[in-house]
């Protein structure tokens, strides 16, 4: 995410007004950016705990930071009790700086007043593509910085620099950057016919949600190469035309998941793999459009997922 547009604020929310949001990484050399940043009025803090933020009327609450629950204002140290680690996420159009603040588990929901809390899973399909693309980069960013202490080189506890993008071993001197996993993910159309797509139904969801086939490329492997390995493994179809679509960040929990669109060789050699895979089904155009609009008992997969755009892209015809 380069640039994108989300909302600020509830009040900004309520009127209508939309701006834009830069990372602006060079300020990230700065070390006294965040200090700096935090006695700034301008600026407002994205507070995540896990994969949860706060909404206000149901968009991103962003706050001053005097008004997190317990916030020690006027001090030259930042302390908010619930906060373990700050970082930089970028600037919105009118040079306002945004900043994450990655929350302790326990900590309370009235750390941000008057909102619920919701995690990206779920409120990512009804935000404004700006605000999800800002939630998705504060999700992947915190978990990181929350999961990461240590040096894997060395076992040493890191120090956090490049206002939260890196982590620096004292020990060693090994510098370490936010991990991004790639993952393939496909939509399947039949060897025949347009109007058909193969979709699985994963063991993790209890058989009753179908999606489209995915997987992590290993090492040495084209991405091609891994959409026809996954999809032999799973489902038992060799492929043909393998195209990429398009792709998505998804810190669930650290991938970017690749979307491709590819043909079945051969419709009749689809089978579950029985362990990861427990049922794969040939679908209608009618069928998905009655899933769609909750006219089944079909499941398909949430909104704020690439799944879903392949599937819908569909649907709808785009090619």
């Amino acid at each position: 995410m380069s640039r994108s547009a989300f909302t600020p604020s509830a009040a900004d929310s309520a009127a209508g007004a939309e701006v834009r949001i830069d990372r602006s990484a060079a300020e990230r050399d700065d070390r006294d950016l965040l200090p700096r940043l935090l006695h700034d009025p301008r600026t407002r803090v994205l507070a995540v705990r896990r994969d949860a933020a706060p909404l206000v009327g149901g968009r991103l609450a962003l706050v001053e930071h005097g008004r997190l629950r317990g916030a020690a204002t006027g001090t030259a140290e930042i302390t908010v009790p619930g906060v373990r680690e700050w970082a930089f996420l970028g600037r919105d159009g009118d040079g306002g700086a945004i900043v994450l603040a990655v929350l302790a588990e326990d900590a309370p929901d009235d750390l941000v007043a008057n909102a619920s809390w919701a995690p990206l899973r779920a409120a990512g399909g009804d935000l404004p593509a700006g605000e999800a693309e800002l939630l998705t980069t504060a999700v992947a960013l915190a978990g990181w910085l929350r999961d990461a202490p240590f040096c894997p080189a060395c076992g040493t506890l890191t120090e956090v620099r490049h206002a939260g993008w890196s982590r620096h071993c004292p020990a060693c001197g090994r510098e370490h950057f936010p991990r991004t996993d790639p993952a393939v993910i496909v939509l399947l159309t039949s060897a025949g016919s347009d109007d058909r797509i193969l979709l699985g139904a994963n063991a993790a969801w209890g058989g009753r949600r179908y999606s489209c086939f995915a997987g992590f490329a290993e090492a040495g492997e084209s991405l091609e190469d891994a959409v026809a390995r996954e999809v032999e493994e799973e489902a038992g179809v060799r492929l043909r035309d393998i195209a990429y679509r398009y792709s998505q960040a998804w810190p669930y929990p650290r991938s970017l998941m690749l979307g491709f669109r590819a043909r079945v060789v051969d419709d009749a050699d689809a089978r579950p793999d029985g362990e990861e895979i427990v049922e794969v089904r040939w679908f209608t155009r009618d069928e998905i459009g009655a899933a769609l609009s909750d006219e089944s008992d079909v499941t398909l997969p949430g909104a704020a997922s690439i799944a879903r755009r392949l599937i819908d892209d569909w649907y709808r015809g785009i090619a």
